[in-house]
């Protein structure tokens, strides 16, 4: 995929002419003219009315010359190499705005350097994150693995203002056509506005809202659901979200302290990763785990759709 765009999760090491018809040819109808009827008298000749191209010879009586079975036409239809050449041109223009627009406003698609997200998504994967999930009103849930900005989060503000280039450079990335730079990530969501969300350390599993959550289905074989302990609540509008492989995973835990706490606003996430569509072999859909369906009815915002 040319726009795929590297996600660079920085766990681990360094985080991608209206056309004419075709012309018709033009039409060569080819046709002897009506020889001439007059007749011939000694010494003489009688041009007819139809013009002197059609006289008799006086010598010879013969009309004028008719085209014969072997002769070439006397015009060429046009060729239209020309018309084929823009209608492949509108064809390709027409192919990219389709490409602009897709990676814009509808689908998204991103490469994973980094195996923070083991086994669920491997390093050198691509994925498709969804821009239609949380559009018209929607917000990511509990489970859900999400692609995110982490300026402001997991990476400090610029302090300088953005200039003119900069704002260039952030157009080329939402339309696919720029690298998505070091500032994304991808992880899943734990806890939504309005959550707490706590662990005891080793040996503990993670709780939402007083509910232990069962994360053996998508950790990576060996770790710990956290070996840091913490508790937290989520303020409305941001997230907590951790990694899957989280023994190598810098998630929300890393920032605990910051000025940002380690929650990410709702507004930073640039979709929902919803397809792994290479390699061909890890094909699959990132369905929200049943392990959440637990936390249902205990508060936060997904309890209020």
């Amino acid at each position: 995929m040319s726009t795929h765009e590297p996600l660079a999760d920085r766990d681990g090491s360094p985080a991608p002419t209206g056309a004419d018809s075709l012309s018709r040819s033009a039409a060569v109808s080819g046709g002897g003219a009506e020889p001439a009827g007059a007749g011939v008298e000694a010494g003489t000749a009688e041009v007819s009315d139809a013009g002197p191209a059609e006289a008799r010879d006086v010598e010879t009586g013969a009309g004028p010359e008719t085209a014969g079975p072997g002769d070439e036409p006397t015009a060429e239809p046009e060729a239209p190499v020309r018309s084929r050449g823009r209608d492949l041109l509108l064809l390709v223009g027409i192919c990219l705005l389709t490409l602009l627009l897709v990676n814009a406003f509808v689908a998204r698609p991103f490469a994973v350097p980094s195996g923070s997200m083991e086994n669920t998504l491997r390093p050198g994967d691509r994925l498709i994150a969804n821009k239609l999930a949380y559009a018209f009103g929607g917000h990511p849930q509990r489970g859900d693995v999400v692609v995110f900005d982490g300026t402001g989060s997991f990476l400090h503000e610029p302090e300088r203002s953005a200039g003119f280039w900069d704002g260039l450079r952030s157009l080329g990335q939402d339309l696919g056509l720029a690298p998505a730079g070091n500032s994304v990530y991808v992880k899943r969501v734990i806890g939504v506005g309005g959550d707490r969300v706590t662990s005891t350390g080793p040996g503990g599993r993670i709780t939402v809202n007083g509910v232990p959550v069962d994360e053996t289905s998508y950790l990576a074989p060996g770790d710990e659901p956290s070996s840091v302990a913490f508790d937290v609540v989520v303020p409305t509008g941001k997230l907590w979200v951790m990694g899957d492989h989280r023994s190598d995973s810098r998630d929300s835990r890393d920032h605990l302290g910051e000025p940002g706490g380690g929650f990410v606003p709702e507004r930073r996430v640039i979709g929902r990763a919803d397809w792994v569509v290479y390699p061909i072999g890890h094909w699959t859909s990132l369905d929200r785990p049943a392990a959440f369906a637990a936390t249902g009815g205990t508060g936060g915002h997904g309890d209020q759709r």
